[in-house]
């Protein structure tokens, strides 16, 4: 069984290389989301809160309601390694 990818920062699954972040030379990296991180940079400068206003509309628009949507980003993004 293979286990599922989640990126470091925003926490979203990434099941496809296509999700995948860039480093600088252009491989993918296991560890971020191309939205969060491409060619080896961060896309956005952003606080652990800031991102939370990110992804919960995100969250929201996948059909999560907005309570728990909150509830389970504000628990998952303090134990990835972005915001460790």
């Amino acid at each position: 069984m293979i286990e599922q990818q989640y990126c470091q920062s925003c926490g979203m699954p990434m099941a496809e290389d296509q999700l995948k972040g860039t480093r600088t030379d252009g491989s993918l990296t296991d560890e971020f989301c191309t939205y969060c991180f491409q060619q080896g940079k961060f896309t956005q400068d952003v606080t652990m809160e800031e991102m939370i206003e990110i992804c919960v509309p995100h969250m929201v628009d996948s059909g999560m309601p907005e309570p728990e949507a909150r509830k389970l980003i504000t628990a998952t993004l303090p134990g990835l390694s972005r915001w460790k």
